[in-house]
């Protein structure tokens, strides 16, 4: 039986405290160093509202065919464990899904895990055809956790 939902998840261990990962994730701010869709076009458009990091942040981008359009917003935060987001499309097709960053102890580091979840919309499907959403944003995610694995090993502590 086909589901009408997608869920594409991926993990990674840090060698850093989780509260230092988490810091990364929780601060849109901070997305420009690790984002896997940063470098996709350098000229994208960013605008950040409501609060500066954690719940009710919310972090806008408009750029080329690639990145397209969309608005993500923080909306429950668990510190230093979890970061719930709410993320938007608009273009290049509209769709909504969530989005879930859980950090947890891993030996002496962290271990983080992304994932979203959204329903399979007649775009979804058709691309679908071709590559399942897991094969079209897999490598993403795992770029994005390579790089905020580089990032926050890197990172100072507080």
């Amino acid at each position: 039986m086909a589901t009408d939902t997608f869920t594409v998840e991926r993990s990674t261990h840090v060698d850093a405290p989780p509260q230092r990962v988490y810091d990364q994730i929780v601060d849109f701010h901070n997305w420009t160093r690790w984002s896997p869709w940063e470098e996709m076009d350098p000229d994208m458009q960013r605008t950040y509202d409501g609060a500066d990091s954690g719940a009710g942040a919310v972090y806008r981008w408009s750029g080329n065919r690639k990145v397209g359009r969309g608005a993500m917003e923080i909306t429950r935060v668990v510190e230093p464990s979890t970061v719930e987001i709410d993320l938007h499309f608009e273009r290049p097709f509209k769709a909504r899904n969530d989005t879930v960053f859980s950090v947890g102890p891993d030996g002496s580091g962290a271990r983080v895990t992304w994932s979203m979840t959204g329903e399979k919309t007649l775009m979804t499907r058709v691309m679908g055809v071709f590559k399942s959403m897991d094969q079209m944003i897999g490598p993403d995610f795992e770029k994005g956790l390579a790089r905020l694995k580089v990032v926050s090993e890197e990172a100072p502590t507080r």
